[in-house]
């Protein structure tokens, strides 16, 4: 006489099986949420970058900060980016995978054009001092254009003397 058999309530067995994915309006929703978060926080740094241009004095000429602060800044959410994708990829969110997979790729190819451009305007302005958007090298190098604290650090240090 053959008993039926029930399927175990708990197969703990390792092995092929099927594999546990995360609720896909869930991934969907992540994702998205992500990429706004990054989006929202490149716009920030690089809105940042954009305004170091402007001072309401028009009798002082401006130019921009140097870029590789703010290209710093951005890799560390492209970071951020693979981390989320890896973490995404081990919870089993295909979508959240992806979305934060084009991410990254995306602030690779800005962080990779911004140090092209940036190199490009160091050398220009190696070569040529005087040129449209560099800073003369006085600018950089007297105290008085880099604040209070600066004259003090540097009039210690080398023994320079404050004008004024």
């Amino acid at each position: 006489m053959s008993l039926p058999a029930a399927p175990p309530a708990f197969d703990a067995t390792p092995g092929p099986g099927r594999r546990r994915r995360a609720d896909r309006g869930a991934d969907i929703g992540a994702g998205c949420g992500l990429v706004f978060v990054e989006s929202s926080v490149l716009v920030v740094i690089f809105g940042l970058w954009f305004l170091s241009g402007f001072r309401l004095d028009p009798a002082k000429s401006v130019t921009t900060d140097s870029l590789w602060n703010y290209l710093a800044a951005a890799g560390g959410v492209g970071v951020l980016a693979v981390v989320a994708a890896a973490t995404a990829a081990w919870a089993g969110a295909v979508a959240t995978v992806v979305s934060q997979a084009v991410m990254a790729a995306l602030i690779c190819g800005l962080v990779f054009g911004g140090v092209e451009v940036q190199s490009h305007q160091d050398q220009r302005c190696r070569d040529t001092p005087s040129a449209v958007g560099c800073r003369l090298p006085q600018d950089r190098t007297t105290p008085s254009a880099q604040g209070p604290d600066a004259r003090r650090l540097m009039g210690g240090a080398r023994g320079l003397q404050a004008p004024g």
